[in-house]
């Protein structure tokens, strides 16, 4: 998968699981000032990306990230990594 791909797949989540605006999910759209997503959104997140990816890793990773793009880039490290 690509980071298109992931893009792709982190809109369908965002859309479904947050209700948010498609419009609104663009790469620089950042997580907590934009699209309004909390703590709690946040592991929800996590959950979702787990049975997307079928793979573990630490939610840790994804302390450092604030937009979407960050969301995908690190998505992506996570899917080389496990190859």
């Amino acid at each position: 998968m690509d980071k298109g791909d992931i893009f792709e797949q982190l809109q369908k989540i965002f859309t479904k699981e947050f209700g948010l605006d498609p419009v609104k999910l663009v790469p620089e759209a950042r997580l907590r000032e934009d699209l309004s997503l909390d703590s709690i959104d946040a592991v929800d997140l996590i959950v979702n990306l787990k049975s997307l990816l079928h793979v573990q890793f630490s939610p840790e990773v994804f302390k450092s990230v604030k937009t979407l793009q960050d969301v995908v880039d690190v998505v992506h490290s996570i899917m080389n990594t496990e190859k």
